[in-house]
């Protein structure tokens, strides 16, 4: 029977294994074919399986400096919700806004009620206790935010929240350095793409977890898992899984 320090040992290596893929992942940021919808959206995976948080997105500002959601841990539609609603008030805007994390903040609390009126209490309703906002920054630069929420009202400790916060300066230096390789309307027209590949994505998921009878994680796993053994760019994988031009008897599920 595997004794606790075991367990612990597991644990931190499979930690490490996570950390180790996903800073490989920003290194494929440098080639041409980089698919910067699918890497955050599978960094949001990330978030959840390293800091033991219930859902985790990432939103990114666009060309006025609206938040708009670009990737999430999974596609409930309350989820969904929460995370769309911080265009208007919420952790995350006030993040954006002050480029300062949000960290350990209680929704049940008297302050969070205050601040957002209409956030707050949808988040309670949907199950959430505790939320954290890091920021997507690079000195004065402020691309966006990780928005992480949690059904226990645990604090996160220093050491979580400093991971959270490198998970979120990961996303950061991929999406600079995916920038850095090309020119700027080509830039706003990749993250213009991000946002509007999630949605088909989303609607590739759901369409793969109602036929195969499993949960949208498993079908995304099998989705992620099929286009990096063939090649393929998972948005227009998803386009055609939504638009009814793809053999999805093809995909393993194993």
């Amino acid at each position: 029977m595997p004794t606790d320090l075991t367990r612990e040992v597991s644990d931190i290596a499979s930690r490490e294994r996570l950390l180790a893929e996903a800073f490989v992942e920003v290194a494929d940021s440098l080639t041409g074919d980089f698919d910067i919808a699918a890497f955050l959206q599978s960094l949001a995976v990330r978030c959840v399986e390293l800091l033991g948080v219930s859902s985790a997105g990432i939103l990114l500002a666009d060309p006025q400096g609206e938040l708009r959601l670009a990737a999430a841990s999974d596609g409930h539609a309350w989820v969904l919700d929460l995370f769309t609603l911080q265009q208007g008030e919420g952790p995350c805007l006030d993040c954006y806004g002050s480029g300062a994390a949000h960290t350990n903040v209680a929704l049940g609390g008297l302050e969070a009620a205050i601040a957002w009126p209409e956030f707050a209490p949808r988040a309670l309703e949907a199950g959430y206790a505790m939320s954290q906002a890091l920021p997507l920054r690079r000195g004065e630069q402020v691309l966006g935010t990780l928005n992480l929420f949690q059904a226990q009202p645990n604090a996160l400790g220093p050491d979580e929240i400093a991971l959270a916060q490198a998970l979120a300066d990961v996303a950061t230096i991929a999406i600079l350095q995916r920038r850095s390789l090309e020119q700027s309307l080509v830039e706003r027209g990749q993250l213009q793409e991000a946002l509007t590949s999630r949605i088909v994505i989303e609607q590739a998921k759901g369409i793969l977890a109602e036929r195969w009878g499993c949960t949208v994680d498993e079908a995304f796993d099998a989705l992620r898992r099929y286009v990096r053994a063939n090649r393929l760019r998972i948005a227009e994988c998803a386009r055609q899984v939504v638009a009814g031009e793809f053999d999805t008897d093809g995909i393993s599920r194993g």
